[in-house]
């Protein structure tokens, strides 16, 4: 059973062909691989294990899934796009599938000619992804056709979710509030890291998740500092403080907590200031969550407030991100953005700092939904916790 539905699928390949129109681009290549996800799982609901690929969509005729052998079985069950072609430049280096039927890019080419019509010019999006021979392997294969980037115009597609992707999204943000309540039962003097983040991944998985936009942070202490470190056997110390982070996904879409919360079950004073300086700036780039402005102007009053209280060099992240499909997608923005916020983006404020001589790194982290009054938390009880400025009790 796959996680896409047939009526986004077949929207979102009729406005891929509206650039192809646009463009005069007789197909598109989208390259994919298990790093890589987004851009080939928004038309498919779909990723290889093991090996990459490329979706591509004539702008008439049957869209085909290229990859490898090792995969196929599996892209015809849950893949959207289940028309297969194999190829060896995605497939697992030096393994041997002699059943298998394989292909190469000439032989694409030519059955696209006879199927299509002559193909003189293709846009591809993620080039920059792709392993070298593979971008060759394309070029050589496609000799004399013309190869035009649409990266970014692809890119844009996703930038407003539907209102499915919009339900997907909150139903990831009420599985992350499950696994924010067991990680932080699980933070006790003398439990590992590890405890932690198997708590939070059970929460979410046992309620249906279908993955992870990331892999669950836990980081005790000075292990905060390294900004997005994944948990290991350190045991939790009394006077830490552990900062969380886990991004459970439904249908292949994600919501998102991020917290640091004290090992010994009471923030000290020194803190709660800590606290007091994230939640003061969450506030002010909460606020900032209107429709109609843009990045540039969204990160300016957190920004400037952490300047005043001196942690500037401790900043690694701009404060406003979008999520989807990847917990953390474009458009960010950042202090030099000129993206814009309108209806239907679904955002995460990400507010953090790393490196301090005495907090350590910390973070915390939870989702909007931009309607044309302006922000709807995405899960109500994050958003109590992060912007509540007095009281610290857990």
């Amino acid at each position: 059973m796959g996680y896409l539905i047939q009526s986004e699928n077949e929207a979102r390949i009729v406005a891929l062909r509206s650039i192809l129109d646009a463009k005069d681009l007789d197909l598109a290549l989208i390259y994919y691989d298990e790093t890589h996800i987004a851009n080939g799982w928004y038309l498919t609901g779909w990723c290889p294990q093991f090996e990459s690929g490329a979706v591509l969509v004539p702008r008439k005729g049957t869209p085909l899934l290229l990859g490898g052998p090792e995969s196929e079985p599996f892209a015809k069950q849950d893949s959207a796009i289940s028309e297969t072609r194999n190829f060896p430049v995605f497939m697992v280096p030096d393994e041997e599938y002699p059943a298998a039927t394989i292909i190469d890019f000439p032989k694409l080419y030519a059955e696209l000619n006879a199927t299509l019509g002559k193909v003189r010019r293709i846009g591809i999006v993620d080039a920059d992804a792709m392993p070298y021979g593979c971008y060759r392997g394309i070029a050589e294969g496609f000799a004399g056709v013309e190869i035009c980037d649409i990266t970014s115009e692809y890119l844009r597609m996703r930038y407003v979710k539907s209102d499915w992707e919009r339900e997907q999204i909150r139903a990831a943000f009420q599985l992350a509030d499950k696994s924010y309540d067991a990680m932080k039962d699980m933070i006790k003097v003398g439990n590992s890291e590890i405890q932690v983040a198997a708590a939070g991944e059970y929460a979410a998985r046992s309620r249906g998740a279908s993955g992870f936009g990331f892999t669950a942070i836990v980081g005790s202490g000075i292990r905060g500092n390294a900004v997005v470190p994944t948990a290991t056997s350190k045991i939790m110390q009394d006077g830490e403080l552990v900062m969380i982070g886990l991004a459970p996904k439904i249908n292949g879409y994600a919501g998102v907590m991020g917290d640091a919360l004290p090992v010994n079950g009471k923030y000290s004073a020194k803190q709660i200031e800590c606290m007091k300086y994230l939640r003061e700036a969450f506030c002010l780039s909460k606020e900032m969550l209107v429709p109609g402005k843009v990045g540039r102007e969204i990160d300016v009053p957190a920004r400037k407030y952490f300047n005043a209280h001196g942690f500037e060099k401790y900043l690694v992240c701009p404060f406003v991100h979008t999520i989807g499909i990847n917990e953390a997608e474009c458009p960010f923005f950042g202090p030099n953005s000129d993206d814009m916020l309108v209806p239907g983006m679904t955002v995460c404020v990400d507010i953090s700092f790393f490196g301090h001589p005495e907090f350590n790194g910390v973070r915390i982290e939870t989702g909007y939904e931009i309607t044309e009054k302006g922000a709807v938390p995405m899960s109500p009880k994050m958003d109590k916790i992060h912007t509540n400025l007095d009281n610290f009790e857990l």
